[in-house]
């Protein structure tokens, strides 16, 4: 008896530390990324080759247990494994565990995930929330310029995590290339996984469910476009790390897609891949490409939902002609203006980012409803203080900020009378302005 009891306490000793040595193979997540009815998507990055699946149950059910295919993770993808849960239930939440090398690698924060409800034809659309921000700087000083950091206030992520929205929406911006990480692929990843890595992101990757577009700055140097040599590299390594449904559309590359949540539509644009340089005075001048536009107006048109968010690095509305603004492309501007009220097109609100400072801007159309352009930047970049006094007539009184900040969109109500409430927070999630949007007045 005592050599049994001698034996089991051994093994009791071990087995806390079976699950944390495999810690020592994750280096960034585990991150929640798509969510649809039957589907989500879980990603993860190790440090070297691993192999890595997921167990997930429904919530309060952890008797019932089960488990995502296994993945091997390697070098030529960034040790990084997106991994898709599937045949779920509809408007089910689940928790999850991240196994590496067959063990449990335990996170000291909830990992969960949530599948999207079966509303139609039975019920009004749930209400929901989400976040959005943009320009994501995390300090690395060997490859920073000399003197104050660019980045910091890392504590937002945390007061975005305790918001507890739905999920996030990424503006551009999301990761800082620098100097030395353009022209190589491997310092694009090495880039990608520094800002990944940091730890007061972990919990709201591991517990919300994630989208992004990119600016220029997650796809090159400052202010990039189509020439930019390592296109194709920033594109494999937006897919890599990145839970989007889709990414390019009608056979175009780029990270176009669109999503649904509820009864809300969102059409994530690609600012950068097609875009024709800022100071090119002759030739095409396009952000985005005919295909894209087309493919944009066409969704749109076949849009049934009350809100129609456009999701661009760059602001469009306002139209004080700096260097990135869509104002400096008149032309292409006003042909998607145009073509919007041609085609009667209700409910579009714009989301932006890029500009280190937030502002909601509002376009008068009349006979047609009223435009509004939301940006909401930085996250952890420096700030743009010198905004203020911009030649912007459509910016709303009150909605400057020239400080760290997110904002947080809920929408609600009835089927045919749904609101959208815009909140804006600053690092520590103090509110500091909101504005309301009736979708019967976007008609």
């Amino acid at each position: 008896m005592a050599r049994f009891m001698v034996v089991l306490f051994s093994i009791t000793l071990l087995l806390p530390f079976a699950g944390y040595s495999q810690e020592k193979y994750l280096q960034a997540g585990p991150m929640v990324g798509y969510s649809e009815m039957r589907e989500v998507l879980l990603w993860v990055q190790t440090n070297a080759a691993a192999k890595v699946k997921f167990l997930y149950y429904e919530a309060g059910n952890p008797g019932q247990k089960f488990s995502t295919a296994e993945t091997l993770t390697g070098e030529e993808g960034a040790f990084t494994a997106k991994i898709p849960v599937e045949n779920l239930e509809p408007g089910r939440l689940y928790q999850y565990e991240l196994y590496i090398n067959n063990q449990l690698v335990k996170r000291p924060y909830p990992l969960k995930f949530q599948t999207q409800k079966l509303w139609q034809w039975r019920e009004d659309p749930p209400d929901f929330s989400f976040v959005a921000g943009s320009c994501a700087y995390v300090n690395e000083a060997q490859y920073d310029r000399p003197g104050e950091p660019y980045g910091g206030e890392y504590e937002i992520f945390s007061a975005i995590y305790q918001q507890q929205p739905d999920f996030m929406l990424w503006l551009g911006d999301n990761v800082y290339l620098r100097e030395a990480d353009w022209y190589s692929r491997s310092g694009i990843l090495a880039r990608y996984t520094h800002t990944r890595t940091l730890p007061e992101l972990q919990p709201l990757l591991g517990s919300l469910h994630h989208y992004a577009i990119w600016d220029d700055h997650d796809y090159g140097p400052n202010d990039s476009d189509r020439s930019f040599r390592n296109k194709q590299h920033t594109l494999e390594a937006f897919r890599l790390f990145w839970g989007n449904p889709t990414f390019g559309v009608e056979g175009v590359p780029g990270i176009t897609t669109m999503f649904q949540w509820a009864d809300v539509d969102f059409f994530l644009l690609d600012d950068r891949f097609h875009r024709t340089p800022n100071d090119r005075a002759g030739g095409e001048r396009t952000v985005l490409g005919k295909a894209q536009i087309d493919w944009l107006l066409d969704a749109l048109s076949a849009s049934r939902a009350p809100f129609k968010f456009v999701v661009l690095g760059g602001q469009f509305l306002n139209p004080f002609p700096y260097g990135e603004n869509y104002s400096a492309y008149p032309e292409e501007r006003s042909a998607i203006l145009t073509l919007i009220s041609q085609e009667n097109i209700s409910g579009v609100i714009f989301l932006t980012g890029d500009r280190h400072h937030s502002e909601l801007s509002k376009l008068e159309r009349k006979p047609h409803y009223p435009l509004y352009d939301l940006t909401i930047s930085p996250l952890t970049a420096g700030p743009n203080t010198k905004a203020a006094n911009e030649a912007n007539h459509l910016r709303i009184s009150g909605t400057y900020v020239n400080q760290r900040n997110f904002a947080r969109l809920a929408v609600s109500g009835p089927r045919k009378e749904r609101v959208l409430q815009i909140s804006n927070y600053d690092k520590t999630g103090r509110e500091l302005w909101n504005f309301t949007i009736k979708a019967s007045d976007l008609k």
